[in-house]
């Protein structure tokens, strides 16, 4: 009984110096590098980081820069990955991809990938009121993506000196115009990477600045990768992720969703700071971005390493592209088509759907509500055809789901190569109640 018991207390201290070791890590150099890639990412040196402005583009020097001095092997150089795009008010922007690979050590994996990515842009312009008066003022962000940027670079530094255990390849990337729908991403999906079909998962890291708010990852319900999460949660980790269904904000992650690649999305998500003038370095948490680091890290080894992960989105069973070959899915087209001579879909649902949307009385009464998937095609002459419900809610929802897409006015039609085309689109109308308030 003495033995056992001497035993016990000897072990007790190791026990501890286990369950502290991660509270004791993120004093060090990963931190102040961190900081140190923020604060110039951040920097009014850099005037803002709009697509396309000279910020952005100083930004992308940078990261290809550090991405070198670690060693790494640039996909191709600043004029291959450089792009155009056409903005609502007809100028052409320039933007720019920066890319690098670790190459993975399995022969029989190295040529597949796994992309880890994050936006090098943000809005570049906030309007504020100075003295009753509103006022455009440039500005640099450091969560809208400095976070993310900062933790891609560290992120990269670790694998690269860790690339022993990398069965797959993977691709450090950082992806201009992504505000503007992700062109980078797309331009690398559909343009400039020939292998895109060899890409077995994304990790979209995108404002990781806020830990103390919590750490989000966004699959898209991809049961694969909720997988890899919950075996995370079985081994020693500094922080777990909370999976959300609801996606948390729009990013580059959906190019690839596009293109049926299983991918994530690991966020803080937003906060009231996030793109205003008070957005500064000194707003983020670096001892908290380093945990996130290290389970990120974690996560990537696991897709590297671990099986390819099926595409099974939500609405997997239920989407069916039309079997037109001439028509084109709207993440193909170089133009999207555009409402009121804007690319965003958004703008069709707010200026247009949700405007002249009659919500059914009987529905209203039995507390129907839910989000309709319509599927429809914009032809060579802007005009809406074969609107149909991809994954219905209540026979009468749907049905008022279609009228109102049927009765829209012409878009601008997408283009391909300069040439019109009719274009598939799909979109979620979302009926909802609101609850009344108690007297």
């Amino acid at each position: 009984m003495k033995r056992i018991l001497v035993l016990l207390l000897a072990l007790l201290p190791l026990a501890a110096t286990a369950q502290s070791v991660y509270g004791e890590l993120y004093e060090g150099e990963t931190a102040l590098a961190m900081r140190q890639h923020v604060s110039y990412l951040a920097s009014e040196d850099l005037g803002g980081r709009g697509a396309g402005t000279q910020g952005e583009l100083l930004a992308a020097e940078y990261m290809r820069s550090k991405l070198e001095e670690m060693g790494l092997e640039l996909l191709s150089s600043a004029d291959d990955t450089s792009f155009g795009l056409l903005s609502a008010s007809g100028d052409t922007l320039r933007s720019s991809n920066v890319l690098a690979v670790i190459p993975g050590y399995d022969s029989s994996l190295r040529d597949h990938y796994i992309v880890v990515g994050a936006r090098l842009d943000n809005l570049g312009t906030v309007q504020v009121s100075v003295d009753g008066q509103v006022q455009n003022r440039v500005f640099a962000g450091a969560n809208g993506n400095a976070s993310g940027l900062a933790m891609l670079l560290e992120l990269a530094q670790r694998l690269q000196t860790n690339k022993v255990l990398l069965k797959r390849s993977v691709i450090i990337a950082a992806f201009g115009a992504s505000t503007i729908q992700n062109a980078g991403s797309w331009y690398f999906l559909n343009r400039s990477f020939k292998d895109a079909d060899k890409i077995d998962a994304m990790v979209n890291l995108d404002m990781l600045g806020t830990g103390s708010n919590g750490f989000y990852a966004y699959t898209a319900s991809n049961s694969d990768l909720n997988q890899v999460i919950n075996n995370l949660a079985n081994t020693l980790q500094p922080v777990h992720p909370s999976i959300v269904a609801k996606e948390p904000c729009a990013s580059d992650h959906r190019s690839f969703y596009s293109k049926e690649i299983p991918s994530v999305m690991f966020t803080t998500g937003m906060y009231p700071e996030y793109n205003t003038v008070n957005d500064l370095p000194s707003t983020l948490e670096y001892d908290e971005m380093e945990r996130e680091l290290e389970y990120i890290y974690n996560y990537t080894l696991a897709l590297a390493n671990g099986s390819k992960p099926s595409f099974m989105p939500e609405t997997a069973n239920s989407k069916k592209h039309s079997e037109d070959p001439k028509v084109v899915p709207w993440s193909d087209c170089d133009t999207k088509p555009s409402f009121l001579n804007n690319y965003d879909p958004n703008v069709f649902l707010n200026k247009w759907v949700y405007v002249y949307l009659r919500y059914p009385q009987e529905c209203v009464d039995n507390g129907i509500q839910g989000k309709v998937l319509v599927d429809f095609i914009i032809d060579e002459k802007g005009r809406m055809r074969d609107v149909k419900v991809l994954k219905g809610v209540d026979p009468l929802l749907d049905a008022e789901a279609v009228r109102v897409i049927e009765a829209s006015p012409d878009w601008k039609p997408g283009r391909v190569r300069g040439q019109r085309v009719k274009c598939e689109m799909s979109l979620y109308v979302v009926f909802k109640l609101e609850k009344r308030k108690n007297r």
